[in-house]
């Protein structure tokens, strides 16, 4: 069974980018592939610059205030990307769907991917399953990591365990101190 990879991988992509940003087109394309993207992408100078845009308005979808905002957000930004759904069978990975013409820039594919596998992420699993680090809600925590919330029962608040148990010490110490 070969399973779609523009839903979860596609947005745990967008976060992994959003919160440690490559230095380099090299770094993004190697995250890429990282996440499963195997295509190679024509090269153009100003790619890193355009896929910095692509997260910074990806990350308005991660921080809009209610799922209405969200959802509008998502919509332009998938109507920007103008893809339509292909069956391909490059690599001789079997036939597939991209999201994407052919040749397309790595910006403009990362666009459509992220675009759409965030819009199967959040209809599929909830519109709550994205978010910010609920640690950077806490006062004198600067965490802000995107949290994809791939989790069975939906309840993921936090980007790591670390910041998961900072925030509890910080629970019990006021507690302690009240």
């Amino acid at each position: 069974m070969h399973l779609n990879p523009y839903g979860e991988y596609a947005v745990l992509l967008a976060a992994s980018l959003a919160d440690d940003w490559p230095a380099d087109r090299a770094g993004i394309e190697a995250r890429a592939r990282d996440f499963g993207m195997t295509m190679a992408f024509p090269v153009a100078s100003d790619d890193h610059p355009r896929t910095r845009r692509v997260i910074d308005d990806w990350l308005g979808v991660v921080d809009a205030r209610d799922d209405a905002e969200r959802a509008l957000l998502l919509n332009a930004q998938m109507a920007a990307a103008a893809a339509y759904p292909r069956l391909t069978d490059h690599d001789d990975e079997g036939w597939h769907l991209h999201y994407r013409d052919e040749d397309q820039s790595l910006p403009h594919v990362l666009h459509a991917v992220i675009s759409v596998g965030t819009a199967l992420h959040l209809t599929t699993r909830g519109m709550h399953r994205l978010r910010r680090c609920a640690a950077g809600d806490e006062p004198g925590d600067p965490c802000r990591a995107v949290v994809v919330d791939v989790t069975r029962n939906g309840r993921r608040r936090y980007c790591s365990v670390r910041c998961a148990n900072r925030s509890a010490v910080r629970r019990h110490r006021a507690r302690i101190t009240a």
